[in-house]
């Protein structure tokens, strides 16, 4: 494929764009968002296959991420998984908001008729807070993700017979979570916006239960936003497995591009 990519910035914010110089624009820009200890330049092959489809492909770093921090990846999984309320939720939410500030911007320079967003574990509980608080977005593909921040049984990656021990947030952390959390504003999502989570069938780390309570509490209250979610479980398949295999990103790729 033959594209541009280029790196700018917007406010402080790095940001990562892949557009084709072959492929006639499909009036479309997709922000895609990496996973937790991951940089937007690990996203550019997923980038590169929605610029081959005629889309502005867009990632940045998340908040204390690449060269958003000078800690390490090891360093911030470690802190992460430690005291992850106090660590996870103020970067969920200030990423969320980053997102938004980024799409303004995006928005602004190449005036998309359709903007999608997308996510990898991390990454993709930011793109369905984004699309909650962001009406120019209808389409979100959460991959291997949640939309409940407080990640009802989740397990360690390494030891999956451990529950994590979550810890408490930050007053910082407890306001982005009662600003932004999805499972606890339902309403945002009351205008249906288009949602698929592609899971693994065998992830404890983050079990596919938790979409599929976001569904069913959807359903109680906005019956057609219900609808509008989809749930993919991927047989044989933990987080780790589900992550990697081309298949599921498949899915989320295809689901983006409608």
């Amino acid at each position: 494929m033959s594209a541009t990519v280029e790196t700018v910035r917007v406010d402080d914010i790095p940001v990562l764009i892949a557009r084709s110089d072959s492929v006639a624009s499909s009036g479309r820009v997709a922000l895609s968002m990496h996973f937790l200890g991951g940089t937007k330049e690990m996203m550019t092959p997923f980038l590169a296959r929605l610029a081959e489809a005629g889309v502005t492909a867009v990632s940045f770093d998340a908040w204390q991420h690449g060269e958003r921090t000078e800690e390490s990846s090891d360093q911030l999984m470690t802190r992460a998984f430690t005291q992850f309320r106090r660590s996870v939720w103020p970067i969920l939410g200030h990423t969320t908001l980053d997102a938004v500030r980024v799409l303004d911007w995006t928005v602004e320079r190449f005036s998309p008729e359709q903007v999608v967003v997308g996510g990898v574990s991390m990454g993709g509980d930011i793109a369905v807070a984004v699309a909650g608080i962001d009406d120019r977005i209808g389409r979100v593909a959460a991959m291997i993700a949640t939309p409940d921040w407080t990640r009802p049984g989740m397990r360690m990656l390494a030891d999956p017979a451990t529950v994590i021990d979550q810890g408490e947030s930050t007053p910082y952390g407890q306001w982005m979570f009662d600003h932004l959390n999805p499972m606890t504003h339902l309403d945002f999502f009351a205008r249906a916006p288009a949602i698929a989570f592609d899971l693994g069938e065998n992830d404890l780390h983050i079990p596919a239960d938790n979409a599929f309570a976001f569904r069913t509490a959807l359903a109680r209250e906005y019956p057609a936003a219900a609808d509008q979610v989809q749930i993919h479980i991927h047989a044989g398949l933990d987080h780790l497995g589900a992550g990697r295999d081309p298949r599921v990103e498949d899915a989320c790729l295809d689901w983006l591009l409608g």
